[in-house]
């Protein structure tokens, strides 16, 4: 055995669970960090600081698939999601002049049943995630996982579908944001001419 097969052999003895590596410090810190955003994110009621802790617990993921090494997954995570989807929320929030203050109408007072719904729903999320990978192998012979090769294959071969659902569904809440500013529009102005036309 060489000299630097030993030290790496005598390194990955000593490395356990109870002394974590700075990496794995870091990513800890980094998904409480990404928890936390994400709980303020459901449980604010003011509309935009949602969208801006939403800005926060992505980033946060893109920093986490950064740390797996998974670089292009993690600038695809900031340019679609951190740069498309939270901009395309806010112009949703103009554009139906949501207010920028706290909404007491926006809480339908179902916390309890929105609760119970969010904790099944992570559940079977969970399980489904669990049950799909109990048996998958990382092939650590083949290309690295995360390159671009890898994540553009896989994207294209198995997640063609649920790709451009997400890409219409999105396209469907912009097109919805405009007609229901259009409709506000239309009845304030309704309303304005029947002020005048009362004077």
């Amino acid at each position: 055995m060489t000299p630097v097969a030993a030290a790496v052999d005598a390194a990955t003895q000593t490395h356990g669970f109870l002394s974590p590596t700075g990496v794995e410090i870091a990513f800890l810190l980094v998904g409480l960090v990404t928890f936390g955003a994400a709980v303020v994110t459901v449980t604010t009621r003011q509309l935009v600081h949602a969208a801006l802790w939403l800005v926060v617990a992505l980033g946060g993921l893109a920093v986490e698939y950064l740390l797996l090494t998974a670089e292009f997954i993690a600038w695809v995570q900031v340019l679609i999601y951190v740069g498309s989807v939270v901009v395309l929320l806010l112009f949703g929030l103009m554009l139906t002049r949501a207010p920028i203050g706290r909404s007491p109408d926006a809480d339908s007072g179902n916390r309890w049943a929105a609760l119970t719904v969010a904790v099944a729903a992570a559940a079977a999320l969970v399980w489904v995630v669990v049950d799909a990978f109990r048996t998958t192998w990382v092939d650590l012979d083949g290309a690295p996982q995360g390159t671009t090769a890898v994540t553009g294959s896989i994207l294209f071969q198995h997640w063609v579908l649920p790709f451009e659902a997400l890409s219409v569904l999105l396209l469907a809440a912009l097109v919805g944001a405009i007609v229901l500013s259009r409709r506000a529009a239309g009845a304030q102005g309704t309303n304005t001419k029947a002020r005048e036309g009362n004077r």
